[in-house]
């Protein structure tokens, strides 16, 4: 025989699957690989995706020649150690890892059936690109129910304590009951609905995963909860405070209620973001948002103006300048908070700074 040539074949991977486990990594979440392949093999593949970088060892994040039962024990071994672990196989010798795991991806297009049954997932394009990009979209809205809760309970206990506040003082009430449940079915609920909406933060894979027992609501959020409901609450009982000795109870009652539906609607635009304000976020990335804000407010201020819906709600108009008072009024939550975020992320630099 007379050698004329050699010929390789090579199967690089895919451009997304190294963008993946880049953006993976940079999330906090760890890739790493199974295969049965030579350890030359799996080395090479491993250093093409980005799996180990220059320097790091291949030990714990490159196994090669595994059987089913050593995939069964590598998963096992990182649950023990506390982890959330998911898990990506095609073959039948896949299924028992992919069993034991949290969470277990079967490859749709090329897994076989008894894989498929055992997952929890089938990844339907077999892209480990489509993980992260779940990962992403899971994050944002854990996120988006998480800020939405915090809106929500917020304005509620500024109006609990805007009402008990009033009764201690011995005030006549500030708003009546019909006026709560406009808030509490309009004011917060429209906007609850589109903050949750939102896109992804900017920021969302760059921050490290949560732990699982960790609750919704932590000592930060409740936080927040207790200092805007204060602060809610400290603008409408001040204004109706102002307002009683300068009117009447029914024109004090409307103002105030104005400046409590003022407050709400316009403080969920700080409300999309505990670190960012407004225009880091994206004043335009959520239009639904934007049209509930500019549709509550007109339709706040056309409810005293026409003469069913205000003698229904016990209203009365209110003249050009009031409005515009209750709209600067209701402008000072949204602003407190927008600025205490420049505060905090200047005093933070400065830490940085002198460290």
């Amino acid at each position: 025989l007379t050698l004329v040539g050699l010929v390789g074949l090579a199967d690089p991977p895919r451009p997304e699957a190294v963008e993946a486990v880049r953006a993976a990594r940079e999330a906090g979440v760890r890739t790493v690989m199974i295969t049965g392949d030579h350890p030359a093999t799996a080395l090479a593949i491993a250093k093409e995706l980005g799996l180990l970088r220059e320097g790091e060892a291949p030990e714990g994040t490159v196994h090669a020649r595994a059987t089913a039962e050593e995939k069964l024990r590598i998963v096992r071994g990182w649950k023990a150690r506390g982890e959330v672990v998911a898990m990506t196989g095609d073959g039948v010798n896949d299924a028992p890892a992919l069993r034991e795991a949290h969470i277990g991806i079967a490859m749709g297009r090329t897994g076989a059936e008894v894989t498929r049954e055992a997952s929890d997932l089938i990844l339907t394009d077999d892209n480990f690109a489509s993980i992260v990009a779940a990962v992403r979209e899971g994050r944002g809205i854990y996120e988006n129910i998480r800020k939405t809760l915090v809106y929500l309970l917020a304005g509620n206990g500024g109006e609990l304590v805007l009402m008990l506040g009033a009764s201690l003082l011995g005030l006549p009430l500030p708003l009546l009951p019909l006026h709560l449940l406009w808030v509490n079915l309009v004011t917060d609920g429209l906007p609850a609905l589109a903050l949750v909406m939102d896109p992804a933060p900017p920021d969302v894979m760059r921050r490290p995963p949560r732990r699982p027992e960790e609750p919704m609501l932590g000592r930060r959020e409740w936080a927040a909860v207790l200092a805007t409901g204060l602060l809610d609450a400290s603008v409408t009982l001040g204004t109706f405070l102002w307002a009683l000795q300068r009117m009447s109870l029914e024109e004090a009652r409307t103002l105030t209620f104005t400046v409590l539906v003022f407050c709400q609607v316009l403080r969920a635009f700080a409300a999309r973001s505990a670190g960012m304000v407004h225009w880091e976020v994206g004043s335009f990335s959520n239009w639904p948002l934007l049209g509930v804000v500019a549709g509550t407010l007109a339709l706040q201020v056309a409810l005293p103006e026409v003469s069913m819906l205000a003698a229904f709600f016990s209203l009365v108009p209110l003249d050009a300048a009031h409005l515009a008072l209750a709209l600067g009024l209701g402008l000072i939550p949204v602003s407190v908070l927008e600025l205490r975020k420049l505060v905090a992320r200047g005093m933070t630099r400065r830490s940085r700074a002198c460290t």
